[in-house]
């Protein structure tokens, strides 16, 4: 619609210029006196570069101006298109990083679980690391394409929104929920949270404000009945504390996308001892 809009202004003030002389077109057909759609269709064809000549400007100034006319038309055709191709395309490569996401799960627990092998975490650092490279791209589109922030998906686990909240939760529990020694790699955990953080400050700076409280936290005692080992309630809840306002801005970019929190819920969780 904005670029339909564009171009019928362009269009029209075209039409306005070569309007504003009564004797600045020519019929080269000699068919009679120029009307307002006479001048409506020369410009029709010289912006978008036709050529068909029924009409001629008059020598002089008005062929340097039927020239700029037809450059800007020629420019503007090509890059309003060519804007709306790389922003599909961007909306297109949102659409595959959510997929890639919820394919490893819908939460954050899920996929924690799923990559313990009972003695490690086997097989997730080639996973997150593709996922972290799809998130710099988004990113940096978010930065070239603001407009892709107003693009809706109607099936939630193509929602690249959602998918980035699952992702930080799994990065959370990967790097406060489990025990020191069976952390992932920590440098891998370290660009994933940075690259989630570059992601929120792009959308922070325009589109997104933090939530008024902060959302429910991953759930402890999913991982644990998996047999995930796993630190006490007491000092997760301390590092989710320190966390709060990256967690209330994830749970404000939910809420701006009209979605629930991809949780289970707060629930009373036994300590990992018991």
């Amino acid at each position: 619609m904005t670029l339909a809009v564009w171009i019928t202004l362009l269009w029209a003030g075209w039409t306005l210029v070569f309007a504003s002389a009564e004797r600045a077109l020519v019929d080269t057909l000699e068919r009679g006196s120029i009307s307002w759609s006479d001048r409506l269709y020369f410009t029709g064809y010289t912006i978008f570069t036709l050529g068909i000549g029924d009409f001629a400007p008059r020598t002089g100034r008005w062929q340097l101006v039927t020239i700029l006319a037809t450059g800007s038309g020629l420019l503007f055709v090509t890059l309003s298109v060519t804007y709306a191709l790389s922003v599909l395309e961007a909306v297109t490569q949102k659409r595959a990083f959510a997929s890639s996401v919820s394919g490893f799960g819908a939460r954050s627990e899920e996929i924690v679980r799923t990559s313990w092998t009972g003695e490690e975490f086997q097989g997730i650092a080639l996973p997150l690391n593709a996922l972290v490279t799809q998130l710099a791209t988004l990113t940096e589109n978010h930065k070239a394409y603001p407009v892709l922030h107003y693009f809706y998906s109607a099936r939630t686990d193509r929602s690249p929104i959602v998918e980035i909240a699952v992702l930080d939760e799994t990065v959370t529990l990967l790097r406060f929920g489990v025990p020191e020694r069976y952390r992932p790699n920590r440098l891998l955990l370290r660009i994933s949270r940075t690259s989630i953080e570059h992601y929120l400050e792009t959308l922070h700076e325009g589109f997104v404000e933090p939530a008024d409280s902060s959302p429910p936290p991953p759930d402890l005692r999913a991982l644990r009945e998996a047999g995930v080992p796993t630190v006490s309630n007491d000092e997760f809840e301390a590092a989710l504390d320190e966390l709060e306002t990256r967690r209330r801005l994830l749970y404000g970019l939910v809420e701006s996308d009209a979605r629930e929190w991809p949780s289970t819920g707060r629930a009373d969780l036994p300590d990992a001892d018991e």
